[in-house]
């Protein structure tokens, strides 16, 4: 058992770090939300994407290619536009203490749930709760691994938030949601 929890969360982590762009998702949050808000946001989404792969299995890799693309991509689109029209603070300066934990959580949880459906870290615990029948130990690691990139992709939004002036980060962390809505749209042509 312990060798399918560290293979699980080995082979989970390791390919959701090679081009995934929760990672992205995840670090623009951060530099505009409190880290226990962004926390609890991709947190709930990756224990709730990584449930639904583990019980649905092969059923979120047939998912149909045009269907994932214009989720992600519509997901990414809306957390830009969120961003963008935030209320611009009124001359006093704002402490990161006053964003509501509700919204900043919500958020988060979109942006993550709601993209990447179908993608290697859920294939790959579909697959091995397929093959080993062991579907709370795969959820475990498989969620354990995505947490684990979630906070390193965090800490690197904070990084950046305490080294950018916050009149740059709206615009660059609204323009990275663009981006990767943009590549959401167009990898998938691409591939063919």
């Amino acid at each position: 058992m312990l060798y399918l929890l560290l293979a699980t969360y080995a082979t989970v982590f390791l390919s959701e770090l090679l081009g995934d762009k929760s990672i992205y998702t995840i670090s623009s949050l951060a530099m505009r939300f409190r880290p226990l808000y962004v926390f609890s946001g991709f947190t709930v989404a990756f224990m709730a994407k990584m449930l639904i792969a583990v019980l649905l299995g092969q059923v979120i890799a047939e998912l149909p290619a045009s269907l994932v693309t214009i989720t992600s991509a519509v997901t990414f689109f809306v957390a830009a536009l969120v961003i963008w029209f935030k209320r611009k603070d009124d001359g006093s300066v704002r402490r990161e203490h006053d964003e509501h934990f509700s919204r900043a959580a919500l958020i988060t949880f979109a942006a993550i749930f709601f993209s990447e459906w179908g993608d290697i870290g859920q294939i790959t615990a579909a697959t091995l709760t397929a093959r080993y029948q062991m579907p709370l130990l795969v959820w475990l690691a498989a969620t354990s691994a995505l947490i684990t990139k979630g906070l390193l992709a965090m800490t690197l939004g904070r990084g950046l938030r305490r080294r950018v002036p916050q009149r740059i980060l709206r615009p660059v962390s609204a323009s990275l949601c663009l981006i990767m809505g943009v590549v959401s749209v167009i990898a998938p042509a691409l591939k063919d």
